[in-house]
């Protein structure tokens, strides 16, 4: 893959990535890992992908310069649980809970990142399951199947034929806005697109969602921080 590099301190490093259906050129900066990405049309000469990507070299230090730096959960530290900054705390036990002040984690501290997500993903399930259950019943649709990921760009999906899809990282928000993006993709059944319908529909399972869906665009980034190795 083609690079296209920055001098300056810190260099960096902007990969290329040909696109015949790209009708421009485009910049994209990763807040999850801060890769810096930039897609061209298959035509396009390298030469003037170039003067692109310098002309924008303040916007891309802009962005790089104001992302959260990656952090592992462990022994000792902290992370952001139903929207606090909550200890994680060493214990002995035969699985991870939490007491309403810490999360205790049993076992080797080494393993503390994996059995930690492994506790967020089942505890996700369940809350966006039950969530999924009261609002589809409020409107009268049934949905099929839930399914959680790890995705960058989007907190959930609702597909054609009602399969939902969600971040399990939505369990480490305040629990408004796990409960306003299972609404959100549960209207969906209903209307498929984001009309002035649609909202209708948000509004009628879920009112006021205006402060919920501004802390997830606001601190929607601090979620994906976290690195778990698993």
């Amino acid at each position: 893959m083609d690079k296209v590099i920055l001098k300056g301190d810190p260099e960096i490093s902007v990969s290329l990535r040909r696109n015949t259906r790209a009708k421009r050129i485009s910049l994209r900066v990763s807040q999850l890992d801060g890769r810096v990405t930039t897609t061209a049309p298959g035509w396009t000469p390298l030469r003037e992908v170039e003067q692109f990507v310098k002309a924008k070299e303040g916007w891309i230090r802009q962005n790089l310069a104001g992302r959260t730096d990656a952090v592992t959960p462990c022994i000792g530290g902290m992370i952001l649980f139903e929207g606090n900054e909550t200890p994680i705390i060493s214990v002995r036990a035969r699985s991870v809970r939490y007491d309403g002040q810490a999360l205790l984690v049993p076992g080797d501290p080494e393993r503390a990142p994996a059995r930690l997500a492994g506790f967020l993903k089942t505890l996700a399930r369940q809350r966006l399951a039950d969530a999924c259950d009261a609002y589809s019943a409020s409107i009268g649709q049934a949905y099929g199947r839930i399914t959680l990921r790890d995705t960058r760009s989007r907190w959930g999906s609702c597909t054609s034929d009602g399969n939902l899809m969600f971040s399990w990282r939505l369990v480490m928000a305040p629990n408004q806005v796990l409960d306003y993006v299972a609404a959100h993709e549960v209207a969906h059944l209903s209307e498929m697109n984001h009309s002035p319908a649609y909202w209708k529909i948000v509004e009628k399972i879920y009112p006021n969602y205006a402060a919920p869906r501004g802390w997830l665009r606001k601190n929607g980034q601090r979620l994906h921080a976290y690195r778990f190795g698993d």
